[in-house]
């Protein structure tokens, strides 16, 4: 399994003089590439000079084990053996991860797209929940959020209060760790609890939608501008409040797909402009890998599904502070800090249950 592993040294030498050609240097996207795989094939190597090391040390203690008469040393021998040999089955398994493909989307920004779906107000003010969960995940990650887009609605609360909810919101998260934390976001989110607006104390049961929109490379989505149809217009805040004296919202249409981006958060039309054009771009790029992939995504719908209560990936129960993940049948009884971003425990089940299904995939699973 490991004979691919001689050819990384090489990688490795070849990658680390890349880094100091002046022509790459000189060429930002093509040396952050480069960089980003040079510290992937290096953890490699690292791990593969570390495993060889121990095969060595394990050869040593079971030649010594043979040969020493000594029972203490002997002892001493077997446990060495135990401790390596456990060390080795570990290791291997990390090699064996390491070694899969990866995700061409790996270290790209993403847009993070959530969606009041089934549910009313309620959905609204989830979506809301959901976009805050994920900001402050984050944050504790240490990786940057830029607000895109919103959509914002009113909800009437208990004793006269109003609350914000929303009809949507993109966010853009980038770091290098950005699209593995959150690849696995994508879907239905269901959330039962007692709306605030629920004067009989009844549980009600929402949902809301999250897309996760790896951002396109500049060579990799080419947007004709004689296909757009850009509309501005004076963007408004909730409730009357904010409302901007110029016309600086801006509405794209992309005409042959009919997509369709509006961004109103920033105050300048300049930036509106150009962060609709990076969500439109994010948008056609994940349409036309949907379109290359059929097969196992059925366009834009199979991200999001339609919003329905019966398509979720993962319920949020309030009421018993349980969250559920549906796809690996995880539950944890922890929702009021995974609602204020601990997330970590989630991703961590995820990646693994992911890499356990390509490694059984490619014949190791009983390894």
């Amino acid at each position: 399994m490991f004979d691919k592993l001689a050819s990384f040294a090489a990688r490795l030498d070849v990658l680390d003089r890349q880094l100091m050609d002046p022509a790459i240097v000189k060429d930002a996207q093509r040396l952050q590439d480069t960089a980003r795989e040079a510290a992937h094939v290096r953890d490699i190597v690292d791990l593969w000079e570390t495993h060889k090391g121990k095969e060595r040390e394990l050869e040593d203690a079971r030649e010594l084990l043979t040969q020493e008469s000594d029972p203490e040393l002997k002892d001493m021998a077997r446990e060495e053996i135990s401790l390596l040999e456990a060390f080795l089955k570990e290791n291997a398994q990390t090699l064996r991860v390491a070694l899969l493909p990866r995700d061409p989307f790996e270290g790209r920004p993403v847009l993070l797209e959530v969606r009041a779906g089934t549910g009313g107000d309620e959905a609204a003010l989830f979506a809301g929940d959901l976009s805050r969960m994920y900001r402050r995940f984050a944050d504790l990650k240490g990786l940057k959020v830029e607000v895109m887009s919103t959509s914002h609605i009113n909800v009437g609360g208990g004793s006269g209060k109003t609350l914000q909810g929303f009809k949507e919101v993109v966010l853009c998260v980038s770091g290098d760790q950005a699209y593995n934390a959150l690849r696995f976001e994508a879907g239905v989110h269901r959330v039962q609890r007692i709306p605030v607006t629920e004067s009989q104390g009844r549980i009600h049961t929402s949902a809301a939608t999250v897309a996760v929109l790896p951002e396109p490379n500049p060579v990799e989505v080419k947007i004709d501008p004689r296909e757009l149809r850009i509309d501005t217009m004076r963007a408004g805040g909730p409730g009357g409040q904010s409302v901007n004296t110029t016309d600086s919202a801006v509405r794209i249409v992309h005409e042959p797909t009919g997509i369709t981006v509006q961004c109103q958060d920033e105050k300048s039309q300049h930036k509106n402009r150009e962060k609709a054009m990076r969500v439109l771009a994010a948008r056609l790029l994940e349409r036309r890998q949907a379109e290359q992939h059929a097969a196992e995504s059925e366009a834009r719908k199979a991200m999001v599904g339609s919003g329905d209560r019966s398509e979720r990936i993962r319920t949020y129960n309030f009421p018993q502070n349980r969250l559920t993940d549906h796809r690996i049948n995880l539950t944890l009884y922890k929702l009021d800090s995974i609602i204020q971003g601990d997330v970590q425990e989630l991703v961590n089940a995820l990646t693994a249950a992911h890499q356990a299904e390509i490694l059984e995939a490619e014949g190791f699973g009983d390894e």
